[in-house]
């Protein structure tokens, strides 16, 4: 049986660490709504760097089951609000639901260098989204980010968007969840905002577990969908090989999953050798040829990016670092600082309006994009490879400064030139890392 570590966010013992290393801590309770709605006590914790404050998404999950990866910026002004402040001099509200308060589809693709690539491919293409609970509201949330931003409508009227249970069902579906439909609009933004001519499928599994979603995963793939995203995870357990091959075994699929938000340390089903294990950076503009910079996430020792060693999982084939016996996480990362998230529309369970998001819950729906830009993968290949094939190129931003907890062999707890475990080889700049 699955078990959730004590230290992992929403729990005693992660928010005591959190007291304890940072001042700003404070204690949040949340209402829960919907039918499936869980009683929700959780912490608003705060980057010393911006005053930003984050709640998350989802409350703390039962034994055995997954923790969805979204974190709910709830006071401070964010990295984009305070650019948009020095441009026109006036400084915004902290929590303002009327206007989107972070990065958008135009600031995410210029940061990953995917603007033509935006602008020509994914049509045809079908980015599935993995989660657990129905969000009543999920498209007529998308359609309003959608709008906002000049993207093209995708709905279920023109074939672009379907949402459906793990059985395949377009009716009956699961009960509703609050904290799991904020996870379900981040995901559902970020793989528009990155690839808006494809075509979404929104898979929802009746509860958290890992059978669960790992047959949603499989509905996914059924239904023919080349690029699933994934946005939770949990502790590893002595099952995971049997869910790898049960649920995440799919060649020719580039399957996305978050690398974790408690700081270094393995979670599942990242730690699965058969998917791309991602993990999360600060993004802020730069005077660089670029125009961004990025650092390892992290907030306090116990929450940032997530990284290590499997302690199930055999190594594949195309990971060759010598710090870990077994899988090493991460593979790629992206944007997942709250204190420098992305803009998302929520109306289920919550004011309805703009809010900002982190967490690698935001970089995984942004991989999943940048492969569905790149092109189908080939019949038996595995995407995860894809950008060691490229290491070390400027197909790649390379992150080499920050970390996200301490560890004895450093590299995979700090960045540095090459490959380590926060942010694996990088970021994408364009699409040819993720191609076969």
């Amino acid at each position: 049986m699955r078990t959730t570590r004590t230290d992992r966010p929403g729990t005693p013992g992660h928010w005591r660490r959190i007291g304890s290393a940072v001042a700003a801590t404070t204690a949040l309770v949340l209402a829960g709504f919907g039918a499936a709605a869980h009683a929700d006590a959780a912490a608003s914790t705060s980057s010393s760097s911006s005053n930003v404050t984050w709640t998350k998404a989802c409350s703390a999950p039962a034994k055995g089951q997954m923790a969805c990866k979204a974190l709910r910026v709830t006071g401070g002004l964010t990295a984009f609000q305070q650019a948009q402040a020095a441009k026109t001099g006036v400084t915004p509200k902290a929590a303002d639901a009327s206007t989107p308060s972070g990065y958008g589809p135009s600031d995410l693709r210029s940061a990953y260098g995917l603007t033509s690539a935006a602008a020509s491919n994914g049509s045809g293409r079908t980015i599935a989204i993995v989660d657990a609970y129905d969000d009543p509201n999920a498209e007529a949330d998308l359609a309003t980010y959608r709008s906002h931003y000049g993207l093209s409508a995708c709905t279920t009227a023109n074939g672009c968007f379907k949402k459906v249970s793990q059985t395949g069902s377009t009716t009956s579906l699961p009960s509703a969840d609050s904290g799991w439909a904020e996870e379900e609009s981040l995901d559902l933004d970020m793989a528009s905002a990155i690839c808006p001519k494809c075509n979404i499928l929104l898979v929802e599994a009746k509860s958290a577990t890992m059978a669960n979603l790992g047959t949603a995963v499989n509905r996914a793939v059924t239904l023919g969908a080349k690029y699933v995203s994934n946005s939770y995870g949990g502790s590893e357990s002595s099952s995971d090989a049997s869910y790898d091959s049960s649920y995440f075994n799919h060649p020719g699929v580039a399957i996305t999953v978050s690398a974790g938000d408690a700081g270094y340390g393995a979670e599942y089903p990242a730690a699965s050798k058969y998917v791309t294990a991602v993990g999360g950076t600060a993004l802020a503009k730069a005077t660089t040829t670029r125009g961004w910079s990025e650092t390892v996430w992290k907030t306090s020792g116990t929450e940032g990016t997530g990284s290590g060693c499997s302690a199930y999982d055999a190594k594949p084939t195309w990971q060759t670092d010598t710090g870990c016996t077994k899988r090493t996480i991460a593979d790629v990362s992206a944007v997942a600082d709250p204190a420098t998230g992305v803009s998302v529309y929520d109306s289920y369970g919550v004011t309805a309006g703009w809010y900002t998001f982190g967490g690698t819950s935001a970089s995984s729906p942004i991989i999943a994009g940048v492969y569905a830009l790149a092109g189908t993968p080939s019949a038996g290949s595995h995407p995860s490879s894809f950008p060691y094939a490229k290491a070390g190129t400027p197909a790649l931003n390379d992150v080499t400064s920050g970390n996200n907890g301490t560890c004895s062999t450093s590299y995979l707890c700090t960045a540095r030139s090459g490959y380590d475990g926060p942010t694996g080889w990088g970021t994408p700049q364009g699409v040819s890392a993720f191609t076969g």
